[in-house]
């Protein structure tokens, strides 16, 4: 009898263990789920950007790239005749690109021209972010504006008053033959070097602010100490600021060498006929000469050329991700080991 009385106490008490168990996990996974939906909401929103409006475009670029024309339309890369699906990829444009002398003299100008302004680049503003670095705290912001003081105004305004600068008949040479420097004016204006000068500008602070987000983190207590164990200042400077600026001047570098592999408007603007470059040869294959399928090759052989460099840049924070988790996690596997030991 005593036994038959305790049965249903017994399955009261299952009942209620297993309703308190079941509600503990189900707050759980609610909120395993929440978090997860919300990690996955804020890193999905970028990527379905991209997908939209990178993506897409590129794979019609591309697939036009590689299709044959019939008049003004492209057909159809496949075709399903006769229970046989059949693919058609036309290769001859990208085997013309690797051959024809102008596109290669064209893409090497261009990373020439973009090597050469990443280069000026860094030399200008790798000072310009150190000294910003050492000036005082509440000077740093207003120095961070004026450097991004060029992007308030318009981009089209900026190039073409460097047209009015370096003009035969512009500011430079007006004051040049005021002050009887020269006798006749210097040609500048479309040639290499207004090119140049126009790109260095437009792209100055875009090798500046990395330079200096990085630099304004590193310890200043570190040169003080090199300083202590004899360094001279410009010994601790290359063997201590350097190195650890390291991220920031790659990041600058693909900031500045990337947009400028395929700029068009500066080279339109400021360059001459001699100063080839890729993003001009793909707007004349696609308006002027209306050759849609080789203009789109030329496209997909620059994006080509640019994710180069953004892979090494990848492989590059792998690697240094992969050494300072190492470095971080030395001291616990010390300290397990003298653990164990013990």
């Amino acid at each position: 009898m005593r036994d038959d009385a305790s049965r249903p106490a017994a399955a009261n008490v299952a009942v209620a263990d297993a309703g308190r168990g079941q509600r503990a996990w189900a707050g759980i996974a609610s909120r395993w789920l929440g978090r997860s939906w919300g990690r996955k909401t804020v890193i999905g929103i970028p990527y379905v950007f991209l997908l939209l409006f990178f993506s897409l475009p590129f794979l019609v670029v591309l697939k036009i790239s590689v299709s044959e024309t019939e008049g003004v339309q492209f057909k159809d890369l496949f075709e399903f005749v006769d229970s046989t699906l059949t693919m058609r990829i036309r290769l001859a444009n990208y085997q013309f690109l690797g051959t024809d002398p102008l596109y290669l003299k064209t893409y090497v100008s261009s990373v020439r021209f973009a090597a050469i302004c990443t280069v000026i680049c860094l030399f200008i503003g790798y000072p310009f972010a150190y000294f910003m670095t050492r000036a005082r705290p509440t000077l740093r912001p207003i120095l961070v504006m004026l450097v991004s003081l060029p992007f308030w105004t318009s981009y089209l305004l900026r190039i073409y008053a460097w047209k009015g600068l370096l003009d035969d008949h512009g500011v430079i040479n007006n004051i040049f033959l005021w002050l009887h420097l020269i006798d006749d004016p210097i040609k500048m204006m479309y040639t290499p070097f207004s090119m140049t000068i126009g790109m260095v500008y437009t792209y100055l602070p875009f090798m500046i602010l990395p330079l200096y987000g990085t630099l304004v983190k590193a310890d200043p207590s570190l040169l003080e100490a090199a300083g202590n164990l004899g360094a001279t200042p410009w010994k601790a400077f290359w063997l201590i600021t350097v190195p650890l600026s390291r991220a920031g001047i790659i990041a600058g570098s693909m900031l500045v060498f990337i947009p400028t592999v395929g700029e068009y408007v500066i080279p339109e603007l400021l360059g001459g006929p001699r100063t080839l470059m890729i993003a001009r040869v793909l707007w004349e294959e696609f308006f002027n000469n209306n050759d849609w399928p080789m203009a789109s090759a030329v496209a997909v052989s620059m994006v080509g050329l640019i994710l180069i460099p953004l892979v090494l840049f990848n492989r590059y924070q792998g690697a240094v991700r992969g050494v300072a988790s190492d470095r971080d996690e030395a001291p616990l596997r010390r300290a397990a080991a003298g653990g164990g030991a013990r």
